[in-house]
Order: structure tokens, then C-alpha cells, then sequence
């Protein structure tokens, strides 16, 4: 047995080490290199998700709040970290991971990434970034040509210019919907007069400057829970974010919303801005834009479109007319670690008039000096990572057209799988797709036909039972390992808006198969046999009722 008595020391000469690039290519951090690769790899292709160890077992190894007092070396950590991080990490881009909107990379992206790390640059400022600050202009006159299709002399006067931006690159759609409704707050309660506006004197004076008793944010119920959090950091607070009935496909319905523009109205209560959901979280379903688009320039107020799921269907021709009304929002939320492929972290909020941000420009003599080009100065974070380089590369790399290939990929295994399910006689399809979202559950044929005999007080245990049971199949199949669906509570029509669980889908991964689909279904029906509290339960009550019909 070779005993290690290695000891790691904290001294100046080894923390210049670590600081130094090695130039040995058989140097030990080129070996750490190489063994983490082939580590990543290995687990890429092998696994599907952390099933050795529960939750509490693993918070085990990450419990000492104490920093060391002495170092490690490079290497013993990478092994650390290979055992108990990477082992028990989830795969989320196994193609059998359909749950969630973390989806496959390119491979590409890997290596490409250590640009980004190893020039560690801070998008704040000119001075920390160089080259990526008109980089990362670029790539939001990009998006913002893909949404708004100006010609091409707007771009060369506006994209580059010192005191105007088409948007911001940030971490993604929360900070993305909280700069628009931001903006879209200081335009509104801008300066007048003696009134310097908002950003300068407050929200309570802005308020009685302009006579408004409150101001309020306009959403379908299915809007993102991001909207509340922008309303309670503006000021505005959570419950001045009013929901909008849905219709039975969960958009907007206009007819709501127009009925609550005009009691807002009489109450002196000011909307902020009309949002539009393009891609909704749970379902994915796309709002009537052209119809909001009409309505909010009747009222002169803010349009915001949050496309942060759906917004990458417009790199498709074939089902950009999905998100047709788009191109009249003052701004956009488009979520680039979505179906742009992009690693997490890459949101993006685009806005039509180049002057719009103005409204929350900052200056700092130290850093952000009025005339400058630092794109610090309009965005809710200072210092930022160049992720938008890895957009850069994407866009490049795949193309428009090879993102229209996966885009249309996606929608049509969303379709196909709707199929599917309708063809089994114990499933339930709960939302037709509209991009690659869709919702179903798990009902046994004799439940499906007991449903439609029975009286109020028996569908509520009936649906209540079933409830139980999905959740049953979902944490069983997840803890299962061999595939993943997430669940949500919506509130069909069919079931007289009642909450209904449901297996929720996002068949974004290029990789995934119709065999795959179909294995998901098996292993789901597999599973709800299994269940010794809900299917019994469901069975005596569907037998109650089917034979209460019967005689």
C-alpha cells in the first residue's frame, strides 16, 4: 500500500503557481484537464440522473461551514468534485430528460468556453471588455433584427451608438422582465415640469405628481411568476400585478382585459404595461399579440412581450406566424439558454425604440461616464460574464436555418407525442401542443368513462384521486432514474377549471426519439401499478359510479 504524505502549503510561490498558465503539455493541470473531460464525457453519455444517493445523503458531503485552513491540491479537489458533484449531478441533457427546459448542448460550446473564463471579461465597462462590448451589441441588434426586421441603416446607426442601446444582455428572463417593466415604469412617470421623474425623486412622489391613485402590471393568469417579483422590486407591489382571465387554450382573453383597463381607469389606477406571453411556462401557449398589440396602442401603454420559451420560434419561417404581433411590442424577453442551445445564464430584453433605456441610464465618473460606450450604463447588472459570446458562436455555427431545422424538429415531436398519447387508451391529453410544451396525464379507460356519468361531489374525489396518482408516477419515475417529466397544476375547462395535476413536457433536445416517447408512456403505465393508496382508490370509485349508471 503506497501511503500518500503529500501536504499542500499556502505560501506566495504556490499561489503564483496557480495563477501562472502552465506551459508543460504534460504539466499536471494539463492531466487534470484531460481527466475531467473524459470524466464529463463518460457521464454525458451513461447517465440520466443522480439516483445513487437521496438528497440528504449528498447534503452530507457539502455540511462544513468552516473555509480551510489549509489548501488542497488541484488535483485531489478535481476528484472531489468528480465524486461527489459530477456523480451526483442530473444529466439534463439526456434525451430522456423531457421535464424541464435545460436541454442538450452543442459540444462545440466546451471548448469554446474557456475564451470566455480565460479572458474573464467584465461587460460593465470598455475598459474590462474591449472587443466583447461590440460583440455583445452585435448579438442584440441580431436578436432585435430577428423581432423587429429593420432595415439595415438602423442598425448602422443604432446598434454601436454611445448613448442609446437595443437592449440588454443579462442572466436571464426574470432580469430580463424586471429591466423592461423597469423602463417601461420610468417612461411612464418620466420627468414633467417641476418633476425631475421616478428614478430621481420616488415613486410616491411621481404618484401624486401625475394624480394616480396606483399603478398596476396586465397578465394572463399563466403569466411567470418573474412579473411579481418585478413589481415588488419596482415599488409597485405583488398584488398590483392583475391577472387576466385565460380562455380554454390558456391565452389572454381580450374581452377580460378590456373590462379591467376600464375599471382600472375609473379607479385613477394607471396600468405600467400590457404583457403579452409568447410561450407560456406550463402549457406554452402564445397570447393573441396582434389583439394586445392593438389594445395597449388604444391606451397608449407599454407593450412587453415575454417570449423568453417561445421567442426562438421566430429563427423559424415555417411557424414564426405563431408569434405574429410581436414585431409592434416596445420590448421583448427572449431567453437565449433556452432554444437558442446556450449554456444557462443568457436572457436578453430587446426594445424597439433605441431610446427607450435612457430612462434607467446610470452614470459613475469612475466607470460609466456619460458618452460612452459601456453597457453597464442601462443594464440592472454591473458586472457581467461574456456569455454573449457564446451566443455569438451559436448563431454563427448553427445558422438561422439550422436553428429552423431544430425549431421545427421540436414542434413537430411535440405534435407527434400528442398523437401518441391519444392513441392510448389510458391517457389523457390535458393541452394541445402550440410549440413543444405539452401537458397530459394518466387515467384508466374505465375512469375516463366513469368521469362523464358522475355527479359533482364524485368527479371532485375522482379528480382528486387522480391528482394523488400522477404525482405517484412522476417522483417514482424520477427517483427511478431511467427518465425524467415534471408536473404542474393547471385549471382545464373540462374539469370546470378545477386544479388538475398533470405530467408536463418539453421536447426541446434534438436527441430525443419517438422510441423514447414511447418508452416514457411504458415505463409511466408500469409505474401506476405500483401505487397502493391512489389506483386502488380510483378503481372502487370508478366502479361505484359505473355501476350506479348502470342500474
Amino acid at each position: 500500500m503506497v501511503v500518500d504524505n503529500r501536504q499542500a502549503e499556502a505560501s506566495l510561490e504556490s499561489m503564483h503557481r496557480i495563477f501562472t498558465v502552465p506551459e508543460a503539455p504534460d504539466s499536471t493541470l494539463g492531466a487534470i484537464e484531460l481527466d475531467i473531460s473524459q470524466n464529463l464525457n463518460e457521464f454525458l453519455r451513461h447517465h440520466i440522473a443522480a439516483v445513487e444517493k437521496p438528497l440528504a445523503e449528498i447534503e452530507k458531503d457539502f455540511s462544513n461551514a468552516d473555509i480551510p485552513e489549509s489548501p488542497s491540491f488541484v488535483s485531489d479537489h478535481t476528484q472531489f468534485l468528480l465524486d461527489k458533484l459530477v456523480a451526483q449531478s442530473v444529466h439534463t441533457s439526456a434525451p430522456s430528460f423531457i421535464g424541464h427546459m435545460t436541454s442538450a448542448l452543442p459540444y462545440f460550446l466546451m471548448p469554446l468556453s474557456k475564451i470566455m473564463i480565460g479572458l474573464n471579461q467584465n461587460l460593465v465597462k470598455i475598459e474590462t471588455s474591449k472587443a466583447f462590448t461590440p460583440l455583445e451589441r452585435q448579438v442584440l441588434g441580431m436578436i432585435h433584427n430577428l423581432i423587429f426586421d429593420q432595415q439595415t441603416d438602423f442598425y448602422d446607426k443604432w446598434m454601436h451608438s454611445a448613448n442609446h442601446s437595443l437592449g440588454a444582455f443579462c442572466s436571464g428572463g426574470t432580469v430580463a422582465n424586471i429591466t423592461a417593466l423597469w423602463v417601461a415604469r420610468n417612461n411612464l412617470l418620466k420627468a414633467d415640469g417641476d418633476f425631475r421623474g421616478v428614478a430621481q425623486e420616488g415613486l410616491f412622489r411621481a404618484m401624486k405628481h401625475y394624480g394616480y391613485e396606483d399603478l398596476a402590471i396586465l397578465v394572463s393568469e399563466r403569466g411567470h411568476y418573474s412579473l411579481k417579483k418585478a413589481a415588488d422590486v419596482l415599488g409597485i407591489g405583488r398584488d398590483c400585478v392583475i391577472p387576466v382571465k385565460t380562455d380554454g387554450n390558456n391565452r389572454i382573453r381580450t374581452d377580460e382585459l378590456k373590462a379591467t383597463l376600464t375599471k382600472l381607469e375609473q379607479k385613477r389606477i394607471k396600468p405600467i404595461a400590457i404583457i403579452g406571453v409568447a410561450g407560456t411556462t406550463e402549457t406554452g401557449n402564445i397570447d393573441p399579440l396582434e389583439e394586445l398589440a392593438d389594445i395597449a396602442e388604444q391606451h397608449q401603454i407599454h407593450f412587453h412581450v415575454d417570449a423568453a420559451w417561445g421567442g426562438a420560434t421566430l429563427m423559424s419561417n415555417k411557424y414564426r406566424h405563431l408569434l405574429k404581433g410581436v414585431e409592434r411590442a416596445d420590448s421583448v424577453t427572449i431567453d437565449a439558454h433556452k432554444q437558442l442551445y446556450v449554456p444557462m445564464g443568457a436572457g436578453m430584453v430587446i426594445f424597439k425604440n433605441p431610446a427607450s433605456m435612457t430612462a434607467i441610464e446610470h452614470h459613475a465618473e469612475y466607470i460609466l461616464r456619460k458618452g460612452s460606450k459601456d453597457l453597464g450604463s442601462h443594464t440592472l447588472e454591473g458586472s457581467r460574464s461574456g456569455m454573449a459570446m457564446l451566443l455569438y458562436a451559436s448563431l454563427n455555427i448553427i445558422s438561422r436555418p439550422g436553428y429552423e431545422l431544430l425549431i421545427n424538429a421540436s414542434i413537430e415531436k411535440a405534435q407527434y407525442f400528442a398523437g401518441l398519447i391519444k392513441q392510448q387508451v389510458d391517457f389523457e391529453l390535458v393541452t394541445e401542443p402550440e410549440l413543444c410544451l405539452l401537458t397530459y396525464r394518466y387515467v384508466p379507460a374505465a375512469t375516463q368513462q366513469a368521469l362523464e356519468y358522475a355527479n359533482d361531489e364524485e368527479r371532485q374525489q375522482l379528480l382528486e384521486a387522480l391528482n394523488d396518482l400522477t404525482q405517484f408516477i412522476q417522483k417514482r419515475q424520477r427517483e427511478s432514474g431511467k427518465s425524467f417529466v415534471s408536473r404542474t397544476r393547471i385549471h382545464p375547462e373540462k374539469w370546470q377549471r378545477q386544479i388538475t395535476t398533470v405530467f408536463r413536457v418539453v421536447l426541446a433536445n434534438p436527441l430525443t426519439s419517438h422510441e423514447i416517447l414511447d418508452a416514457v408512456l411504458k415505463e409511466q403505465r408500469v409505474l401506476a401499478q405500483e401505487s397502493t393508496i391512489s389506483l386502488p382508490e380510483i378503481e372502487r370509485l370508478t366502479q361505484a359510479i359505473l355501476d350506479r349508471h348502470q342500474s
